[in-house]
């Protein structure tokens, strides 16, 4: 899949990130309680059945669709309540320096099965 230009394809987009070990129940329970205007934000701009999953191990694979992933990070990263919430979680994660949505690389997709 590529990330950017895709003909008005919807872009399936998958990416890894790693969650400290001595945050993880934190980090469970701070997503348990997304603010309402970062769901609301999240939503306008673009980001569509957007599902994140954490392994034991503190490996965090999120999930997104969405019709330009570009211009859906821009559109947060727009945001006020965007800046808030990645200041908040930056403490989460091992081997980033700043926000986790920076830290966001697209896994290529090798196959999909409608």
């Amino acid at each position: 899949m590529a990330v950017g230009g895709n003909g008005g394809k919807e872009q399936r987009v998958c990416f890894l990130l790693k969650v400290r070990p001595d945050r993880m129940e934190e980090y469970r329970r701070r997503h348990a309680e997304v603010w309402p205007e970062m769901l609301a934000a999240l939503r306008e701009t673009g980001w569509r059945n957007y599902s994140l999953f954490l392994a034991p191990d503190g490996l965090l694979v999120g999930y997104l669709e969405t019709d330009d992933f570009d211009a859906a990070l821009a559109g947060m990263a727009a945001t006020e309540v965007n800046a808030r919430w990645q200041a908040e979680m930056a403490p989460f994660f091992e081997d980033l320096d700043g926000r986790a949505d920076a830290g966001i690389a697209p896994l290529t997709e090798v196959f999909h099965l409608d």
